[in-house]
């Protein structure tokens, strides 16, 4: 029933999380099915989750002492979305046919994501990925030294990019 000798156990609150798979495979340390000792901290091994944890909450508590106090950074993120938010609004507001900018805005953002699917196909096909790879280097190649190497087309190549974007932009 009760034995003899009586032992006395005492727990201690730590912040270690303990492996119960390592702690199942130990064999006891007390022979007696009554007694219960826990192996010293040291004997302990300690799971991936539980190094990835530890360290998980040691970025919470370094966070947490950081020089900037959560109102600065709470007001500072809140005056930069409103300005943006105004800046958007005067535009929206700028813009005379919206049904048109909206419709396009749509139009463009299903194109994006049509062309994704079509480019993740074509990577998944074996040997397309890499002959599109080397015809894009060969065209960067072509390109650079057809129009960046020597001055008079760096020069060349700039001002058609200025022509273009005024064409575009209707400045003069």
């Amino acid at each position: 029933m009760a034995s003899a000798s009586s032992t006395s156990l005492s727990l201690s609150s730590s912040s270690t999380f303990v492996d119960a798979k390592a702690l199942a495979r130990q064999k006891p340390l007390a022979s007696s099915p009554q007694c219960l000792t826990l192996p010293p901290r040291t004997h302990i091994r300690l799971s991936k989750n539980t190094v990835y944890y530890r360290k998980m909450a040691r970025n919470v508590v370094a966070m947490a002492t950081g020089t900037e106090t959560p109102t600065e950074l709470v007001t500072t993120t809140t005056t930069e979305t409103t300005e943006i938010t105004k800046i958007v609004q005067e535009a929206w507001d700028k813009v005379e046919d919206k049904y048109a900018v909206s419709t396009l805005a749509f139009v463009v953002i299903v194109a994006l994501w049509g062309s994704t699917g079509i480019v993740s196909a074509i990577d998944r096909l074996p040997l397309i990925p890499v002959i599109l790879e080397l015809v894009g280097i060969g065209y960067t190649a072509w390109f650079a030294y057809k129009n960046l190497i020597f001055k008079p087309d760096r020069e060349a190549l700039f001002q058609k990019i200025s022509d273009t974007y005024k064409e575009i932009t209707g400045s003069s």
